[in-house]
């Protein structure tokens, strides 16, 4: 199974986190010719210089956050929606947007017809946030930004947590934020990743 032998072996405890990995089908959100490729732990492409994460990171980021019932989740890279799902097994609701007009569409049809009530996904720049909602319990970018943008940042809760890859193609790290009850903020490095770049919607304007 692929949470025994690329999820718990490499780490992942959380109890929750990975019975979500076990019961969201990956193979509904990976392009039809890579459906015998869906449980790979690797990132695979869905088009647009877009990709779905692989398993392993999706379940690593997730564990991070650290969610409850009572979370309001900003997701910035929709994608295929399968972070997204994953997301809304264990929030209370999930505010996700996407710069691609296409993928958008795709995984807001795709998870409203999987059954999901507490997403909202958008079309627009990630680099904006979705500032009439904040702020977020947790934040969480699913592409790399060369360097974090503040606008996320202010859009953090008291006591929330925000989850990134950030950094060029020669380097990324993953990153966690959180702001304290006093509202200070701290940052720690976590490990080494690689995620596709960042873009803002220009480019797809």
């Amino acid at each position: 199974m692929l949470t025994e032998q690329h999820i718990e072996k490499r780490g992942i405890r959380d109890p929750e986190v990975l019975r979500v990995i076990r019961s969201v089908p990956r193979t509904e959100f990976v392009p039809p010719h890579l459906v015998h490729e869906a449980y790979d732990d690797r990132p695979l492409d869905i088009g647009y210089g877009a990709t779905i994460s692989q398993p392993y990171i999706v379940a690593a980021m997730t564990e991070l956050l650290q969610l409850d019932r009572q979370h309001r989740v900003l997701e910035i890279g929709t994608g295929s929606g399968y972070q997204t799902a994953i997301l809304a097994e264990l929030a209370g609701e999930v505010f996700s947007i996407e710069v691609v007009p296409q993928l958008t569409a795709s995984a807001d049809g795709r998870l409203q017809r999987m059954g999901y009530r507490n997403i909202h996904v958008r079309n627009s720049d990630g680099y904006l946030g979705w500032p009439e909602e904040s702020p977020f319990d947790r934040i969480i970018l699913t592409a790399a930004p060369q360097e974090l943008p503040e606008a996320l940042v202010t859009q953090l809760s008291v006591n929330g947590k925000l989850i990134a890859p950030v950094g060029g193609q020669e380097q990324q790290q993953l990153i966690e934020v959180e702001r304290d009850s006093v509202g200070r903020v701290k940052r720690r490095t976590v490990f080494p990743v690689l995620f596709v770049p960042m873009v803002k919607a220009t480019i797809w304007s």
